[in-house]
């Protein structure tokens, strides 16, 4: 881990990175994230019969909406030109858990790990949203960074087994 935090300058004040002198590349981030839910939820949203919609659409939707306005919400963040946001959904089929999996792009001077992540978040917490009439009781959970490559550092995968760091 690095020893200097860079969101800070020399006499300890927050700042936004200086990126003028970094190289283009091209990035990715994927970030993911669980939702669980009681089973009577999960089983309404399976069933796509919510009053409110296409819950995991609307989701996605916001998901992505967010990615591109995280340099709007992270007060440190750079505004990015992103190529590419995708997210996708998957339903436990042993559990009443819903994941959401978000991969960001650009080829830029800055990764994407944060819109990734702003992605996965957004896109859970409009899940609630749309659902809380059913159940008030969700848990948004584990919302990490799985993998980044670009850069300077290059290639970081999270460690399969590893739930978040100890």
């Amino acid at each position: 881990m690095s020893s200097s935090l860079t969101h800070f300058n020399a006499t300890g004040h927050a700042h936004m990175v200086d990126i003028a002198a970094k190289a283009e590349t091209h990035r990715l981030a994927i970030a993911q994230g669980s939702i669980r839910m009681l089973p009577a939820t999960f089983a309404l949203l399976g069933q796509g019969n919510t009053k409110k919609g296409d819950v995991l659409g609307v989701a996605r939707l916001a998901g992505i909406m967010a990615a591109k306005r995280t340099g709007e919400l992270i007060p440190l963040c750079h505004p990015l030109p992103l190529t590419h946001v995708s997210l996708d959904f998957n339903l436990s089929p042993n559990e009443p858990i819903v994941t959401c999996i978000a991969s960001t792009e650009t080829v830029g001077r800055t990764g994407v790990e944060m819109e990734a992540m702003t992605a996965v978040s957004v896109a859970l917490l409009t899940i609630y949203d749309m659902l809380k009439a059913a159940d008030k009781g969700m848990c948004i959970e584990m919302v990490r960074l799985v993998e980044k490559r670009g850069g300077k550092s290059g290639h970081w995968r999270a460690a399969p087994e590893s739930e978040c760091n100890d």
